[in-house]
């Protein structure tokens, strides 16, 4: 289930004027299209699309910056529908989750079909905002279906059908086929999902590796994952656009240290640390990059995530232009097992004491109330 333009439908909710004009939810023109509405998408305008490029396809359009805490309390009012539909709910993101109705038909005196249409009738409304279906036998399917008629849309794939439906589909549709390993399949004489079905497995997973597997399950409609509620998050993260494109090395360390405080406080909260440390960059002509470290040790510390970054930055930063620099850490652990004391370290340890001792303060008299030196530039002041 997803829900329709999500962020664009709530402000849409919240005022009735807007109800039959072009809305985007995004940052400034240096930023990008967190959601746009159906009348926006009329004019070529996609979630995602640089803020500049949305403007000038709909230069009419009403540009509303996000309220993340306002889209998260629809959410959860959404997933609360969602769970008194079934406990076996496992979320993608704030308006989207796999939902398995296995045996439900009991419980509701009705088919999953039946359900889902009343669920998603309550959502119209108790919530105020629209959403899609898509119903299959795995979860491969069910999202595939999710998208074909949108918005307010039901669509079932059942498991006859499957072989057929997906032959003259293009091989884009796989999940986790993006535009590189699409470029590549095309490019290998593999455009359309019947395509892959002349390969066997282990051909596909020569030429394409772990990915030739899926590849193989997923063209013959074949998918044995389960809907696992509540799945645990596998990083954590941060990141800022810039205003201007960034060149300077220095001033691009500046604006990474308060994304790893960012990082290390929600690190802290989730009560995790984690191994791996990746820098995400993205140039001025909108080409990503990401460069990762693993650390010895776990970590939730905004020091440590910085010291390990900032070589990855200096190995990029070297002429480039950025407008966006985002770092996250992934392979999570319990809390338990971040930052251990160094025997022979006693820099470390004190690091740790001092940062530490600056989150039991910003606890007490909020996040301003003390920063270290290395972000004061950021602000325009001197320490």
């Amino acid at each position: 289930m997803d829900c329709d333009a999500f962020y664009a439908s709530v402000e849409k909710r919240d005022n009735p004027d807007l109800a039959d004009r072009p809305v985007i939810v995004g940052g400034g023109r240096r930023g990008v299209v967190a959601a746009c509405c159906y009348v926006a998408r009329i004019y070529g305008v996609r979630s995602a699309m640089p803020m500049f490029k949305a403007l000038e396809l709909c230069p009419e359009a009403v540009v509303i910056p996000p309220d993340i805490p306002k889209y998260q309390r629809v959410g959860r009012q959404v997933r609360g529908l969602m769970l008194e539909t079934t406990p076996m709910v496992e979320p993608l993101s704030i308006d989207e989750a796999f939902l398995d109705l296995s045996g439900t038909e009991k419980l509701h005196g009705a088919s999953p079909a039946q359900t889902l249409v009343k669920l998603i009738r309550r959502i119209e409304s108790e919530v105020g905002v629209t959403a899609s279906i898509g119903l299959s036998y795995n979860k491969f399917l069910a999202k595939i279906a999710s998208d074909l008629d949108k918005p307010r849309g039901l669509a079932v794939v059942g498991r006859k059908e499957a072989q057929d439906f997906l032959a003259d589909k293009p091989v884009g549709i796989i999940w986790g086929v993006g535009s590189v390993l699409e470029r590549k399949l095309i490019g290998d004489g593999i455009r359309k999902v019947a395509d892959l079905r002349r390969l066997d497995e282990s051909g596909l997973m020569r030429r394409y590796g772990a990915m030739g597997l899926r590849l193989h399950r997923f063209c013959r409609g074949e998918d044995d994952r389960r809907v696992i509620p509540d799945e645990p998050a596998k990083s954590i993260s941060g990141e800022t656009t810039f205003e201007h494109d960034i060149a300077d090395p220095e001033e691009l360390k500046r604006r990474l240290w308060p994304l790893c405080e960012t990082v290390s406080r929600r690190l802290k909260k989730a009560a995790v640390g984690g191994y791996g440390v990746v820098l995400k960059l993205k140039t001025a002509d909108f080409h990503q990059l990401t460069r990762s470290k693993q650390l010895e040790v776990p970590t939730q510390l905004a020091d440590i995530i910085f010291r390990a970054s900032v070589p990855l930055l200096e190995k990029e930063a070297i002429g480039a232009k950025f407008r966006l620099i985002g770092v996250g850490v992934g392979e999570l652990v319990d809390a338990a097992q971040a930052d251990p004391p160094d025997l022979l370290d006693s820099g470390l340890n004190q690091r740790a004491r001092v940062e530490r001792a600056i989150d039991e303060v910003r606890a007490k008299m909020g996040d301003k109330a003390i920063r270290r030196g290395r972000s004061l530039d950021l602000f325009g002041e001197e320490g």
